[in-house]
């Protein structure tokens, strides 16, 4: 039952990667996650419950790990092709490893080097595909981003190991979205206030919420009405409404309660578990060939299936 749970999350899981690329048409990264993990919030609230101040403090932790992993990561969607992005996402399960060594002494198999072997083979690669289509893995902003995505997300994932250790699954992830919407919310109202300032500085009445000066819109050619504001430079942008936001609750909250009742089976094996879930990448690369037309995808399935190897040989390795 828990492998069948696992595919569940999986599917879903790649769908909903896919959602969140669409939704980034309409609306900034910190709107499209806050609005998403609100909802998420507010159907997990019947698991909301009371516990001691440390476990609340200790899920605080968790909230700026996930949130920092979320954030570069949709930047990083935002600005790199679907298969690229959902490519090197799909990496962190050797980020984990290595951490593990690093903090934790653990020693590796020579199959489970060759598993780690495999997939830098596969990212090398993909660096080289890359660059047909103009991103340098070595300066690319969209690449910096998801490395720092896949980083944050290895650590909450060693993070998890340690809490669900004396916490309830339910528990950590009703809770843990609660402190993710905060932080979230914090992040937008400090783009507000910095998009505030901005438009004071140049006068109240000559800036759109949009970054566009009214006096550019009217036609006016005069001063500095004239010129367009930069949205990067103050961050915020009008929410626009979008059907895709909710969906995307839906999809993340199913996949995580398939995922948390997999652990919780028994006889689970929470390794293939993890496996199963990641792969749920090639779901990301078929919508990001079929639907978003991308280029190079023959090199990209090439590099995929290297890595996916890679990590099929670490879970080997490791039963």
């Amino acid at each position: 039952m828990w492998v069948w749970l696992s595919v569940c999350s999986a599917v879903l899981l790649g769908i909903y990667d896919v959602e969140k690329k669409q939704a980034l048409k309409k609306n900034s990264v910190l709107w499209v996650l806050l609005g998403a993990t609100a909802m998420s919030a507010l159907f997990l609230c019947p698991f909301l419950s009371s516990g001691p101040i440390e476990d609340h403090l200790s899920l605080v932790l968790k909230a700026f790990l996930v949130t920092s992993s979320w954030v570069s990561g949709l930047v990083a969607l935002k600005l790199l092709p679907l298969t690229t992005a959902s490519t090197i996402k799909a990496s962190r399960p050797m980020f984990v490893v290595i951490f593990s060594i690093i903090l934790f002494g653990e020693r590796l198999s020579l199959l489970q080097w060759a598993g780690v072997a495999l997939v830098m083979a596969a990212l090398l690669l993909l660096a080289r595909s890359s660059k047909k289509e103009g991103i340098s893995f070595t300066s690319d902003k969209g690449i910096a981003w998801m490395v720092v995505s896949v980083l944050t997300g290895a650590a909450s994932a060693l993070y998890d190991k340690h809490i669900l250790g004396h916490l309830q699954p339910m528990f950590v992830q009703s809770w843990t979205n609660v402190y993710i919407t905060g932080v979230l919310g914090m992040l937008l109202l400090v783009q507000y206030l910095k998009y505030r300032r901005a438009r004071a500085a140049v006068g109240a009445a000559s800036w759109s919420v949009d970054g566009v000066a009214d006096g550019a819109a009217s036609g006016n050619a005069s001063g500095a009405a004239s010129r367009p504001v930069d949205v990067a430079a103050s961050g915020f942008q009008r929410f626009r409404w979008d059907w895709r936001i909710p969906v995307i609750a839906v999809l993340i909250t199913i996949s995580d309660a398939f995922y948390f009742y997999a652990v919780k089976d028994e006889g689970a094996l929470l390794s293939v578990i993890s496996m199963i879930r990641r792969s749920s990448v090639v779901i990301t690369f078929i919508f990001g060939a079929l639907l978003f037309k991308e280029n190079h995808i023959k090199d990209k399935a090439v590099d995929l299936a290297i890595l996916l190897a890679g990590l099929a040989l670490l879970l080997f390795a490791s039963r």
